[in-house]
């Protein structure tokens, strides 16, 4: 079985294929009229939200000057965010400040879901415990000595 011929796709080709897809084209569709398949647009779409135009790449390694530039921009993981191909990649500081928020809601998410928890934990022991008669009576839980 002979393998078939690797496709070379442009920076061109790669930036109207997203330009087309981010303007909301059925990506199935558009990876066969393209002669594409669909995680090749994903992936150009991740690249090019990583590092911008430079990071649509041709084939190769990627020069020591283009790692850079993506490490520089970030990966921005958001998946509502939307770059338009052709503008200008966010500043550092606001992508700084997008990441920082996205920790901060993790945080908070995480914060909640303890919250839960240790509320459904007090619930259930409220639940489990034995009533007293009056105040000063026995304890409500058995003592842990024997």
């Amino acid at each position: 079985m002979a393998d078939a011929p690797v496709k070379l796709f442009s920076r061109d080709f790669k930036l109207a294929a997203l330009r087309r897809m981010l303007a909301g084209e059925n990506v199935s569709a558009l990876a066969r009229e393209l002669g594409v398949r669909r995680k090749y647009l994903y992936q150009w779409r991740e690249r090019y939200r990583a590092g911008g135009p430079d990071a649509l790449r041709t084939r190769g390694r990627p020069t020591k000057a283009e790692v850079l530039a993506i490490r520089a921009h970030g990966s921005r993981s958001a998946p509502d965010e939307v770059v338009a191909v052709g503008e200008p990649a966010p500043s550092d500081e606001l992508s700084k400040a997008e990441r920082r928020i996205a920790e901060l809601e993790r945080k908070v998410g995480q914060q909640q879901v303890e919250l839960d928890f240790f509320q459904q934990a007090l619930r259930q022991v409220r639940e489990t415990r034995r009533p007293t008669g009056a105040p000063g009576a026995t304890a409500s839980t058995w003592s842990s000595k024997r």
